[in-house]
């Protein structure tokens, strides 16, 4: 919720007023008029499939003290504006984004107080992102990032949305293009952040896995220091960029770089990692400064044992008790759609990773299901990857071979000429073309997949997004 004349927002954003309205803003911002609360901000956005500007009059009516408009928002709704007491405002350049944007930086400045964390990276940013809202909000007020609002329109609903009592906000920066981090920290300054990983998504937009590690480092340059902390970048010891990002970004920036991982030297540091039955870790975390502890994590995977050391060095270097901190991260349930193990009606386990995918959470998704105990056969039910560009073929030929390297007894596929990449790199690697299924569409492998399913079966389901194998989880839980 924000509070702002109307004047305000226009000096903030550079905003034109096209309409006087009758009272302040002191509500929610929003971008989707059905959301539209009393004195509310409605912001409109020219979609590919809607536009927002259409709703300017509906979003009047519903109640909102003001509504910005990205294009001419026409006479009827000013018209419709004006008898409701809304306010117009048309965006400067008639960029939605940028509005939003600076309308986050200028509320995040009249609230000095706010400790802001940030966490980006090719994978792992969400687990990272929730490890670090239980542990700071194991002792402080915190609000963060919901969903998967991490981009240049969901980072500043992140900060607008913050209840003003806030005492820690937790942002998560994703990106598709070169410039969109640096936008963002700009836009929220953190004084402590961390890069969980520099992988291989979005690859296809940026070129090479250098341009996508210039594009995550893009956050040192909104650290700022606050009441003594930071600035202070994370990293993982193991990263293959880490020095990289070290000497060319941090560095020159006066930036501090704090390393972890298993190594000797690491400030955070995992030692004795064994995963039980189910694919949980279980390990001894020391820090530097003598602290240390054993942690018994509830969420599958190798992985999220750096996703836990990135998230415990910023709770340390933010002054916060460790013990309470871990005490509540390793209390954590995986979140829908990512390494959510549940039972479908066969009586098989669906390990329900489908809410996104790149080749590294691929294969990180691959070894939890070779590392969890069950009676029956393994199961991977792969759909394609996005945004890989002219690497496609390439990256979804690795993730074939991986799933034949890690022995699953059924390989499942889905979609086209890359499922296909998938489908040859298996047999390639030996995995039996009777172990390997295609189907063009999520509910052709509902309709044969899910009947065969027994008890004692363990299915791990992932892709990108866009594939909509969440629909498949759905079918076969029903099953």
């Amino acid at each position: 919720m924000i509070k702002m004349t109307v004047a305000e927002l226009a000096r903030v954003t550079g905003a034109e007023v096209l309409l006087e309205g009758a009272s302040d803003v002191t509500g929610e911002v929003v971008v989707d008029s059905r959301a539209v609360g009393e004195g509310g901000l409605f912001v409109a956005f020219a979609g590919e499939r809607v536009d927002g500007n259409a709703y300017l009059a509906s979003a009047a009516k519903a109640g909102a003290a003001a509504v910005v408009a990205s294009a001419d928002p026409g006479e009827e709704a000013l018209a419709a504006a004006g008898a409701a007491g809304c306010a117009v405002l048309r965006a400067a350049g008639d960029d939605s984004e940028e509005f939003l944007l600076r309308l986050a930086r200028a509320w995040r400045e009249l609230h000095p107080s706010w400790f802001v964390v940030a966490v980006t990276g090719s994978v792992g940013k969400t687990t990272t992102k929730e490890m670090l809202a239980a542990g700071f909000g194991s002792q402080r007020r915190c609000h963060a990032t919901r969903g998967n609002l991490n981009s240049l329109i969901g980072l500043p609903l992140t900060v607008l949305s913050a209840p003003e009592d806030s005492e820690v906000l937790v942002c998560e920066l994703g990106m598709n293009h070169p410039g969109e981090i640096g936008r963002m920290a700009s836009a929220c300054r953190p004084a402590l952040a961390c890069i969980t990983n520099v992988g291989t998504s979005h690859i296809g937009i940026l070129g090479s896995r250098e341009n996508i590690a210039r594009a995550k480092a893009e956050v040192v340059s909104g650290l700022a220091a606050h009441d003594g902390a930071g600035p202070l970048l994370a990293l993982t010891s193991s990263g293959d960029f880490t020095g990289f990002i070290e000497r060319g970004f941090c560095e020159p920036a006066g930036v501090e770089t704090l390393r972890v991982g298993s190594g000797e030297k690491d400030a955070v540091r995992a030692s004795g990692v064994t995963l039980d039955a189910e694919g949980r870790a279980r390990f001894t975390v020391t820090c530097s400064d003598g602290w240390g502890r054993e942690v018994a994590l509830s969420l599958p995977g190798r992985k999220v044992v750096d996703d836990f050391l990135l998230a415990l060095a910023l709770i340390w270097r933010a002054g916060l008790d460790r013990d309470v901190a871990t005490d509540s991260i390793e209390a954590m349930r995986p979140t829908s759609m990512r390494l959510d193990v549940r039972e479908a009606a066969s009586g098989a386990r669906v390990i329900d990773d489908s809410y996104n995918a790149a080749p590294a959470s691929m294969a990180s998704s691959l070894d939890v299901l070779a590392s969890m105990e069950t009676a029956g056969r393994r199961i991977a039910v792969l759909g394609e990857m996005g945004e890989l560009g002219d690497e496609a073929a390439r990256l979804h030929g690795y993730v074939g071979a991986y799933a034949a390297a890690k022995g699953v007894d059924l390989l499942v596929l889905i979609g086209g000429e890359l499922a296909g990449e998938m489908a040859e790199a298996a047999r390639t690697m030996g995995l039996s073309e009777d172990a390997i299924e295609r189907f063009a569409t999520v509910e052709d492998a509902v309709r044969v997949i899910g009947p065969v399913l027994a008890p004692g079966d363990l299915v791990l389901v992932k892709a990108s997004r866009a594939s909509g194998l969440d629909r498949f989880v759905r079918g076969v839980l029903a099953q």
